[in-house]
C-alpha cells in the first residue's frame, strides 16, 4: 500500500535535513593524524607531484583522485517531472546521483549545479573546469540544448562525457527490448515500434534503437502535438530526423497494429482500447514517471499477452538508469576512455539484456521479498540491486572501449580486473575462491543434503551441480523435491534423490543399521533402535558419509547447535576432547575468522588453545596464513582476573608447544586490530607489523555476540558455523539459512571433507 503523499512528502524532507544535512560527504583517504601526515598532504609535500604532474599531465590519474572522480553537473532546467526549477533546486537530485554512484560502483563524485541556461556559457564552464575529473555526467538539462552541450563537449574534451537522461534510459530500455523481442520471437529488423515523447531521452532511445537493428521507416515518433510526420512544418532538427511519411496523426492510429510502444512523456496518453489494437504479444514500455502512460493495473487488465515495463520499483520490469550509468562510467575510467561511444553503450546493453538470462543470486530474490525471480515476461532486465552488474556492465564497456580504440589504457588480466571490481564493493571473497578453486580442480565430491526438500537447498543444489562444484545427494520426500524442481525450472537429474523413508529405499536402512549397530552396540542401541534411527532424516545423512555412499554432508538443525551436534557425536569420532565451531566473518578488509561461535560456553584454558590450534589449522586449509589474537578484556596481564588469566594460560600452552603458531594475547580487541597501537605499548607481542586475522573469544557469549554484531551493524557476509574437530566430514546448517550460505558451506564441506577440519 502506497504512502500519502504528504507522509511521504515529510518523510523525504526529514531523511534530507536530519544529522548531517545532504546525502554525501568527503572523506580523507590518507593519513592525517599528525604532524607529519598533514605536511605530507599538504605543504611542503605536495609539491612533489604537482611537479611530476607538470612534467607529465597523466599523472594526474597516479597522484590524485582524478582517474575516479566524475563531475554530476547541471544546470536544473530539465529536473526528473519538475521542469526548470533552476540549478540550486536541482542540488538534491545531483547529490543523490553522487550516492549511486559511490553506492553502486565506488566513484567519487562533485555535484556541480552552473546558474546558467545559456549554452555556450554552460558549455565553456564545463570545459574550464573538466581537467578536475575523469568523466562529465551531465544531468537534467532540457532538450533541445542537452543535444548540442553533450555533442560539443564530447568533441572538445578527452574524457568521457554522457548525457544520462539521454542514454541511461536508452540504454537499459534497449536491453528489455532486446529480451522481449526473443521472448515474443520477433525479428528486429521486422519489428514497428512508437515512440511517444520526443524529448531528450526519447531521441537517444530511438537513435539507439535504430543502431541496434530497428528500421527507420519502421519508427513512428510522437510529441504532445501528435505524430511527427513529413508534412510537419514545426520540427526542430531532432524531430526531423524521425519525420514518418505514414498516414498517420494521431497516437491511437500509430500504435494500431505495433509490435512496442515506448512512453517517454506523460501519465495517461495510452488506453486499454489502444493497447487491444497492437500486435500480438504487444510490448509495453510505459516510462512517464512517478505515473506511466497507462497505469500497471490498466495495461495488465487490456490483454492477457502483454509484456509491460515501467520506471517504478513496485512493478516488475523497471527501467532504471541505475542499471546503467555507474558501471558505464566505471569501464570507461578503468580504461581511461576518452569518450562513451555508441560502441559502450551497445555493449552494455546487450551485456544487461545476457546477465538477464543467468539464474539470478538469491540474495537479489531476498531483496525482493523472496520472489522467485527467472528471465521471462516479468523479468526483462535485472534487478538494480543486482551485485553482478559491476562486475558484468563495467567489463562489457571496457571491452568495447579497447576495442573502438577510445581507451588510453588497456587490460591484460580480465579475471584480476572483476576481482578488483568486486574488492572495491567490499565482496572480496578470496577465501571462497580459493575454496571454489579447491572444489573444481578435485574430482567431484558427493556431498548429502539432510533437508533436501526444502527450497533453499534445492536451489542451492541446483547452483552446485549447474557448476559442476560437486555432486548433490537430497535426502528427503522424493514427490516434494520434484514438484520445487518444477516450480523453479531444475532438472531432478542435476541430482541423486534418495526418499530415505519409502519402501525403495527399505534395504538400504537395513545396512545402514547394521553399520550403526555395530558401532555402537557397546554403547546400548540395539538393532530395533538403530533401524528406528535410519527413519530419522539426520541420522540416515550421517550414516551415507559412514557408509561410503557420500563423501561429506549438510545437515539441517532447527534446536540448538549443541543438541543437534548429539548424534553427530556418537556417529563420529572426534580428533581430541574438544569440538568447536567457526564462523567467516568477511569484510572490506577481507576475511576474518572467529572461534568458538556454537558450542563451548566457557571453554578452559586447554579447550581454547585446542579451539585455537583447530581454527589456525582451518585456515591454512584456506590458503590463509593465521593471524591469531586470543580476545579477553585484558591487555598482556593488565587485568588478572579469572578470565584474563585463562586466556593467558591458553596462549602459554600454545606457545610452548607450537611455538610456529602466530598467536598472542591476552588483548583486547582494538589492540588486536591495529599493529600501530600494539607495537607501541607491547612491542613484546609476537605478531608485530601483521594485520590479525583470526580472532578467538573467550567465551560463547562474546564470540556469537560478536559476529552477529559484524553481521547486522558492520555489514559483512557470514558463512558457519564450520565444525571443527571431527574426522568425517559433517556440517551443520541451521534450516533457516539462505540459500548463499548453504552454497558457501557445502563449498567448504567438499573441500575438506578428505581432511576434515
Amino acid at each position: 500500500m502506497s504512502k500519502n503523499p504528504q507522509s511521504r512528502r515529510e518523510e523525504a524532507l526529514l531523511y534530507h535535513s536530519e544529522g548531517r544535512p545532504g546525502k554525501i560527504e568527503v572523506i580523507p583517504t590518507k593519513p592525517y593524524s599528525t604532524q607529519h601526515d598533514l605536511s605530507l598532504a599538504y605543504s611542503p609535500g605536495v609539491a612533489a607531484p604537482c611537479l611530476e604532474i607538470e612534467k607529465n599531465p597523466e599523472d594526474a590519474y597516479k597522484y590524485t583522485d582524478k582517474g575516479n572522480l566524475v563531475a554530476v553537473i547541471s544546470n536544473g532546467t530539465a529536473v526528473l517531472g519538475l521542469g526548470n526549477i533552476g540549478a540550486m533546486a536541482g542540488k538534491p537530485v545531483m547529490e543523490g546521483k553522487g550516492l549511486l554512484f559511490k553506492t553502486f560502483a565506488d566513484i567519487d563524485v562533485f555535484d556541480i549545479e552552473v546558474n546558467t541556461t545559456d549554452t555556450e556559457r554552460f558549455i565553456e564552464t564545463v570545459k574550464n573546469i573538466s581537467p578536475t575529473f575523469g568523466g562529465i555526467n551531465l544531468e537534467d538539462i532540457k532538450a533541445p540544448e542537452c543535444f548540442v552541450i553533450e555533442e560539443r563537449l564530447k568533441n572538445e574534451l578527452d574524457i568521457p562525457v554522457m548525457h544520462d537522461d539521454q542514454h541511461g534510459t536508452a540504454i537499459i530500455s534497449s536491453a528489455a527490448l532486446l529480451n522481449a523481442l526473443e521472448i515474443t520471437g520477433r525479428k528486429i529488423e521486422e519489428t514497428v515500434v512508437v515512440v511517444n515523447g520526443a524529448g531528450a531521452a526519447a531521441i537517444s532511445c530511438a537513435k539507439l534503437y535504430l543502431t541496434l537493428g530497428i528500421r527507420k521507416e519502421n519508427m513512428i515518433m510522437c510529441d504532445s502535438k501528435g505524430v511527427i510526420t513529413t508534412r510537419r512544418t514545426d520540427l526542430n532538427a531532432a524531430k526531423t530526423a524521425f519525420a514518418t511519411s505514414r498516414p498517420v496523426t494521431t497516437l491511437a492510429e500509430a500504435v494500431r497494429g505495433a509490435d512496442v510502444f515506448l512512453g517517454l512523456s506523460v501519465a495517461g496518453v495510452l488506453t486499454q482500447e489502444m493497447v487491444r489494437s497492437m500486435a500480438k504479444d504487444p510490448i509495453v514500455m510505459a516510462l512517464a514517471n512517478p505515473d506511466p502512460e497507462i497505469s500497471y493495473e490498466d495495461a495488465m487488465a487490456s490483454r492477457p499477452d502483454i509484456i509491460f515495463a515501467t520506471g517504478r520499483s513496485d512493478y516488475p520490469n523497471q527501467v532504471n538508469n541505475v542499471l546503467g550509468f555507474p558501471y558505464i562510467f566505471r569501464g570507461a575510467l578503468d580504461v581511461r576512455a576518452t569518450k562513451i561511444n555508441e560502441e559502450m553503450k551497445i555493449a552494455a546493453a546487450r551485456a544487461l539484456a545476457a546477465l538477464t538470462k543467468e539464474p539470478v543470486p538469491e540474495v537479489v530474490a531476498a531483496a525482493y521479498n523472496g520472489r522467485h525471480i527467472t528471465f521471462g515476461r516479468e523479468y526483462l532486465i535485472p534487478k538494480p540491486l543486482d551485485p553482478r552488474l559491476i562486475s558484468t556492465i563495467s567489463v562489457a564497456v571496457a571491452k568495447a572501449a579497447i576495442a573502438s580504440g577510445v581507451a588510453r589504457r588497456t587490460i591484460e588480466d580480465w579475471d584480476a580486473y572483476v576481482i578488483g571490481l568486486e574488492r572495491r564493493m567490499g565482496r572480496d571473497n578470496k577465501l571462497l575462491r580459493n575454496v571454489r578453486s579447491m572444489v573444481i580442480n578435485a574430482p567431484r565430491k558427493r556431498v548429502a543434503f539432510s533437508d533436501g526438500d526444502r527450497d533453499n537447498i534445492v536451489q542451492a543444489a541446483a547452483y552446485l551441480a549447474n557448476e559442476k562444484l560437486l555432486q548433490p545427494i537430497l535426502i528427503g520426500d522424493r514427490q516434494r523435491i520434484e514438484g520445487l524442481c518444477a516450480e523453479h525450472n531444475i532438472d531432478p537429474a542435476l541430482f541423486e534423490i534418495v526418499d530415505f523413508r519409502s519402501d525403495a529405499e527399505a534395504k538400504r536402512r537395513e545396512r545402514y543399521a547394521t553399520l550403526l549397530h555395530e558401532k555402537l552396540s557397546r554403547r546400548g542401541l540395539s538393532p530395533n533402535e538403530a533401524l528406528k534411527n535410519m527413519m530419522q532424516r539426520e541420522w540416515f545423512t550421517l550414516m551415507t558419509v559412514l557408509a561410503g555412499d557420500a563423501d561429506t554432508s549438510v545437515v539441517g538443525y532447527t534446536r540448538r547447535y549443541t543438541m543437534a551436534l548429539e548424534a553427530v557425536k556418537q556417529v563420529f569420532t572426534t580428533k581430541g576432547q574438544t569440538l568447536a565451531t567457526m564462523h567467516i566473518v568477511t569484510t572490506k578488509k577481507g576475511p576474518m575468522f572467529f572461534a568458538d561461535t556454537a558450542i563451548n560456553a566457557n571453554p578452559t584454558a586447554e579447550q581454547l588453545a585446542d579451539i585455537a590450534l583447530m581454527t589456525g589449522n582451518a585456515v591454512k586449509r584456506f590458503g590463509i596464513e593465521p593471524v591469531i589474537a586470543m580476545l579477553s578484556h585484558s591487555n598482556f596481564g593488565t587485568d588478572t582476573g579469572e578470565g584474563a588469566t585463562k586466556v593467558a594460560r591458553a596462549v602459554e600452552l600454545l606457545h610452548n608447544s607450537y611455538p610456529q603458531l602466530l598467536v598472542d594475547g591476552e588483548m583486547k580487541a582494538d589492540v588486536a586490530l591495529d599493529p600501530k597501537t600494539r607495537n607501541t605499548y607491547y612491542p613484546f607481542n609476537m605478531l608485530g607489523d601483521r594485520e590479525v586475522n583470526t580472532f578467538i573469544f573467550p567465551n560463547l557469549s562474546a564470540a556469537n555476540i560478536s559476529y552477529k554484531l559484524m553481521e547486522q551493524l558492520g555489514g559483512a557476509d557470514i558463512t558457519g558455523p564450520i565444525l571443527l574437530g571431527l574426522h568425517a566430514g559433517v556440517h551443520l546448517q541451521a534450516d533457516t539459512a539462505n540459500v548463499r550460505s548453504i552454497i558457501n558451506l557445502a563449498m567448504i564441506a567438499a573441500a575438506h571433507c578428505e581432511a576434515c577440519l
